[in-house]
């Protein structure tokens, strides 16, 4: 990248507020990064219009069969991957559902390989190999906007007619015009310059967070605020797969775990059937009526 652009991004700015950081004590050294962190939430506030929009686009493609696919390198990379991979757990959906990829592929996840960032027909050749179709969702994730990898694939997805959405934390990017919803969020020059896996890195975690989340709420994935389709995979999540059907029906540890094992553990069914008084098979046939939306069922089993 030529001097002139990387001068003219936001995120590769020079902080006039850590100018002395070298000549500080630990404390203070400690106390200018996180006034700095302070600073990313507003940030994100800003950019929420555009979330909003994002969530709904994702939430349809999903309803019609789609999936989300993150794309970007190194850090941006790391933190698509690491917000798809706790979807599956949390939520109870499928590992190809929100699927993160990263240049460099697997391996770059632990060991950077800077290279291969710069490779736009990388990007695309990954979409071809996830069989990308136009009820998907490609989002590109990059601090500078401009990562080559990430552009080849959005530019990918719209040929083949799926929403392409970016994150990025500079203004007018080439990744932002290349969007069907763009999301720019301006946490303005980093602590260290260009050390971008901080301010920026937060934000991205901020944004991808929120993305996720109010996708799964909107799936029927959460009643009330709890995680109704949390997998019961090892006995931290058994243990608050029965918390979880305690608190949305005020039922003893003993009752919420014999209804649990009749549903081998399936939280929503269990609450419905609690709350209900239907058996496991009319409480099934309620949440198949229902999309899976568990208030939806309650109501339509008054």
């Amino acid at each position: 990248m030529e001097i002139k652009k990387l001068e003219n991004l936001v995120t590769e700015g020079r902080n006039e507020n850590t100018l002395d950081i070298d000549r500080l004590s630990t404390l203070e050294i400690i106390e200018k990064i996180n006034n700095e962190d302070k600073k990313v939430a507003y940030a994100v506030e800003e950019a929420k219009e555009s979330i909003v929009k994002a969530v709904d686009v994702i939430t349809e493609r999903i309803k019609r069969g789609g999936r989300l696919l993150y794309m970007g390198a190194g850090t941006s990379g790391r933190l698509g991957i690491l917000d798809a991979s706790e979807c599956p757990p949390t939520y109870g959906v499928s590992f190809e559902l929100v699927q993160g990829l990263m240049a460099g592929g697997n391996t770059a996840i632990f060991k950077a390989a800077e290279g291969a960032e710069d490779n736009a027909e990388l990007g695309k050749q990954d979409l071809i190999d996830k069989n990308l179709t136009a009820n998907d969702v490609v989002c590109g994730i990059a601090a500078s906007g401009r990562t080559p990898y990430a552009i080849g694939g959005m530019k990918y997805a719209k040929s083949v007619g799926a929403a392409v959405l970016c994150v990025t934390m500079n203004p007018q990017s080439d990744m932002a015009a290349i969007a069907d919803v763009p999301i720019s969020v301006v946490v303005g020059p980093e602590v260290i310059m260009g050390s971008t896996r901080m301010k920026a890195g937060t934000a991205q975690k901020l944004v991808l967070n929120m993305l996720t989340t109010a996708t799964m709420i909107k799936l029927g994935k959460v009643y009330s605020n709890l995680m109704v389709d949390v997998k019961a995979s090892n006995e931290k999540l058994v243990t608050r797969a029965k918390r979880i059907v305690m608190l949305a029906t005020e039922v003893s540890e003993e009752e919420a775990t014999k209804v649990l094992e009749e549903t081998n553990f399936n939280v929503k069914l269990s609450i419905l059937m609690i709350v209900s008084g239907l058996n496991k098979e009319k409480a099934e046939q309620l949440l198949k009526d229902s999309d899976g939306y568990i208030a939806k069922a309650i109501e339509l089993s008054k």
